[in-house]
């Protein structure tokens, strides 16, 4: 069961809203915390027990921490703890297929299931464990508290990684109100929107592109699979997060944004200021910075900086696709630490765009291509190894495939929420002329701008389910990771 599916549409978050609106506030943990468990059994009945194993285990250590003065031993435990479940679940194949690649074999691939979510409540847990040990937060005492940190559905099986000092309060403490409802129900529209509607079909295309033997594809719809893959990407990961921050606030939590526009960034650097913020803010308080930062010497901040992203493809999957993709992305952070940065932002801007967009392009072939030899024939395709031919550009799109690229450039920069801003400022102004004219105009076009709103999103939602309903492609990517 998945965000954009019809059974979570119209029958399990209706259920749970219906509920948490009825119950007495005492309830509400209890309430959730059984609709989250219930959700993950949903889709991963095999190994649900690992969750359950990561809460208890998880809440006892961090217990432990905040009760012997052995609190290094303690977090060494859990670290380690939570760091071998990982491995063994997520890497033990591609370990033992490295150790045969390199003689020490042959031995036959364990074959582990991966359990879903594993990466995201493993680092939900370990940043608990960590900051319990830093004294940014207590120990949380409540186990029906610590499991809904860990398994709330909204952020359970694809982030935001959320940290428990952000929500420690609410856990105890949240009101939801009909503002920060219509907030959500809004939110959670626009993401499931910019899933469906966007990523789906962008991804079907793509799909077919890097479905091609290595060095099959001509030039032209090697491109058209790369850009379509590359909104694919961001469009289904940005999407569900909005879900995620929209259910958050349904039932009274307030997340943190993840993504930023990234693919306006102006350098790599900022790149990652914008893209997976939550990731990215974790291996910068948990690994980078403890490895000592940027307040080292140059050569140390360059192997922080790439022993960080190597750790991060990793994170993503076991393959070395996702190691290549990561240090990709590390090498040119060095790079631009080194002293391109510096000349990067004396560019005219559009450069700066096509630099930065050319980088994160290159890394997703990696990460998309199901294999180093395919990787390597897609950039030959992009290459023009087999010419150009634009004839295999109508084999893998439609109608269906332009609209959404079209909606996808739009979505991906500013533009509207700056037109927005601008309007807000101009109407702010307009307002302030103090005479009752003025205020009449502001309150009728404050309520056509609200029905203008109420209606566009019913309609995406509508549109949205329609395709849903459809049976239309719906990839659940997160799977990989």
């Amino acid at each position: 069961m998945v965000f954009p599916s019809p059974v979570f549409l119209f029958a399990f978050l209706p259920a749970v809203l219906a509920l948490h609106h009825m119950v007495p506030q005492a309830w509400r943990n209890h309430l959730l915390l059984l609709a989250s468990l219930v959700f993950y059994g949903w889709g991963e009945a095999l190994n649900g027990w690992v969750l359950l194993v990561s809460i208890l285990g998880n809440w006892a250590i961090g217990l432990w921490l905040g009760r012997t003065g052995h609190r290094r031993l303690a977090l060494t435990v859990g670290v380690i703890g939570n760091l071998a479940v990982l491995a063994f679940f997520k890497y033990l194949d591609f370990l033992v297929g490295i150790a045969n690649e390199l003689g020490a074999g042959p031995w036959p691939l364990p074959g582990v299931r991966l359990p879903l979510g594993i990466s995201f409540f493993t680092f939900h847990a370990l940043s608990y464990l960590i900051d319990v040990y830093r004294g940014i937060n207590p120990p949380q005492l409540g186990l029906g508290r610590f499991a809904l940190y860990i398994a709330f559905f909204p952020q359970l099986i694809a982030g935001p990684i959320i940290r428990y000092h952000d929500v420690a309060d609410q856990l105890d403490r949240r009101k939801v109100d009909a503002e920060l409802f219509a907030s959500g129900v809004e939110r959670f529209v626009l993401g499931l929107a910019k899933k469906v509607l966007i990523a789906n079909p962008l991804g079907l295309v793509a799909d077919q592109a890097f479905a091609v033997p290595p060095g099959g594809l001509p030039g032209a719809p090697a491109w058209v699979g790369l850009i379509c893959y590359t909104g694919q990407i961001y469009f289904d990961f940005s999407g569900y997060s909005d879900m995620a921050i929209g259910l958050g606030r349904m039932v009274g939590f307030r997340f943190l944004e993840n993504f930023n526009y990234p693919y306006a960034a102006q350098s790599v650097q900022d790149f990652w200021r914008r893209w997976h913020i939550s990731l990215s803010n974790w291996f910068r308080d948990y690994l980078y910075i403890p490895l000592g930062g940027s307040r080292v010497a140059p050569g140390r901040v360059y192997a922080n900086l790439g022993i960080v992203f190597l750790l991060c493809g990793l994170w993503h999957g076991a393959s070395v696709n996702f190691v290549i993709w990561g240090l990709i992305h590390g090498g040119f952070l060095v790079v631009e630490r080194a002293g391109f940065g510096r000349i990067l932002m004396r560019l005219p801007r559009p450069l700066r765009h096509l630099y930065v967009m050319s980088v994160v392009m290159l890394g997703w072939v990696f990460f998309r291509a199901e294999g180093l030899p395919a990787a390597l024939g897609y950039l030959s395709s992009l290459g023009g190894a087999l010419g150009w031919h634009w004839i295999g550009v109508s084999y893998i799109t439609d109608g269906l495939t332009w609209i959404a690229l079209a909606a996808a450039a739009i979505g991906a920069t500013p533009v509207l929420a700056r037109l927005a801003s601008d309007w807000r400022m101009r109407r702010a102004q307009y307002s302030g002329r103090g005479n009752a004219l003025a205020a009449l105009v502001e309150t009728d076009e404050g309520a056509v701008i609200r029905l203008v709103r109420l209606v566009a999103i019913g309609a995406l939602f509508v549109l949205a389910t329609a395709f849903i309903a459809a049976g239309t492609y719906n990839p659940f990517i997160y799977f990989r990771f």
